[in-house]
């Protein structure tokens, strides 16, 4: 039992870092170009040093895109599928006695609690894991209609390189769209990890997904956010920072 709780649980994790990470890449490329689309004085400190930036961008992109592609490929050794196989072939580290080792070794006190925890701790069925299935196979559709073929032809093997060509596929591509695709993988990250470490039932529940949205809020200091928060909040920030800096000339000594 110990060692196919370690497979998932190391699965679990690849699957969080690939997931933060395409949302990390994502969410930046989107957050700069808004911050400076509406802040006149922090373009111009950008547009000083325009090689860097657009170096930034493109490769903000391309790291998107190539996270994205190992998330989905199905040929990659840790993959969203993988991830629920692991889950579903090893049923078993999810009943109520093995979350309960789980819970006596990781607290000195469980006797005083977890009598009255593990009457509410959730055991999944096939019915949850092909729910999540099914999920999963719609959010693939999308990637595969407007994302694969600019993952694997201009990214990864560059076999597009006329401007045309290029703009043909990002003309498939829908901003929400992704954002929605990509905050699926958080959720889902969220739901299986509750429901192996908390006995939960696997809910995708709601999460914040828009960058407009996002930007206009203000993340409370004992409030926890997810990535795609701080890192929307961040850049704000970031921009504003510099863009309230009173212009000052560098003098060059010699």
């Amino acid at each position: 039992m110990k060692e196919r709780e370690d497979i998932f649980s190391y699965e679990l994790e690849v699957f969080r870092t690939e997931a933060e990470s395409a949302i990390q890449f994502f969410y930046a490329y989107l957050s700069i170009n808004a911050s400076l689309a509406d802040n006149e004085k922090a373009l111009q400190i950008v547009n000083e040093a325009p090689l860097f930036w657009r170096t930034n961008a493109g490769a903000l992109q391309t790291s998107f895109f190539i996270v994205l592609g190992r998330v989905f490929d199905q040929k990659s050794n840790h993959n969203i599928d993988r991830l629920l196989r692991v889950a579903q072939d090893n049923a078993d580290i999810f009943s109520k006695e093995a979350l309960e080792l789980r819970k006596r070794k990781g607290s000195k006190n469980a006797d005083e609690w977890i009598d009255d925890y593990m009457k509410d701790v959730y055991v999944p069925t096939i019915s949850d894991f092909r729910r999540l299935r099914k999920y999963v196979s719609k959010y693939r559709k999308i990637y595969v209609n407007g994302y694969r073929d600019i993952r694997r032809k201009v990214y990864a093997h560059k076999e597009l390189s006329k401007p045309d060509d290029v703009q043909k596929l990002f003309a498939k591509t829908n901003v929400p769209e992704m954002q929605k695709l990509l905050i699926f993988l958080k959720r889902l990250y969220e739901c299986v990890w509750e429901l192996f470490h908390n006995g939960r039932k696997p809910v995708l529940r709601p999460m914040k997904y828009s960058v407009k949205a996002m930007r206009k809020a203000e993340i409370p200091k004992w409030q926890s956010s997810h990535v795609q928060e701080h890192m929307v909040q961040e850049i704000e920030n970031f921009f504003r920072t510099i863009s309230s800096v009173p212009n000052q000339k560098m003098h060059r000594t010699r």
